[in-house]
């Protein structure tokens, strides 16, 4: 239990800060799934579309520090790669 006024407060801060991480890393995974699931289905023209919005919300998420910036950015090259050897 927190002894201060402000432990108190950054308390609360980090619960509603750990709900708001926790959605955004669930999307990212569901993105990531689903873009998977594309490239091994073999449809090109949809995987493409889903790995830019893939990258766009690893990009989001490494911005507002949700995730580090070099995670986003191992997951996405490894992302395009498995587009590029899809062809």
């Amino acid at each position: 239990m927190p002894n201060t006024k402000s432990a108190e407060r950054r308390m609360r801060n980090s619960a509603r800060k750990q709900l708001q991480n926790r959605s955004v890393k669930s999307r990212l995974h569901t993105l990531e799934r689903s873009y998977l699931n594309l490239v091994g289905a073999g449809k090109r023209d949809d995987a493409s579309n889903a790995l830019r919005v893939v990258t766009s919300a690893f990009d989001k998420a490494a911005k507002s520090g949700v995730i580090h910036r070099a995670t986003a950015n191992r997951k996405k090259s490894r992302l395009a790669l498995r587009l590029a050897k899809a062809k």
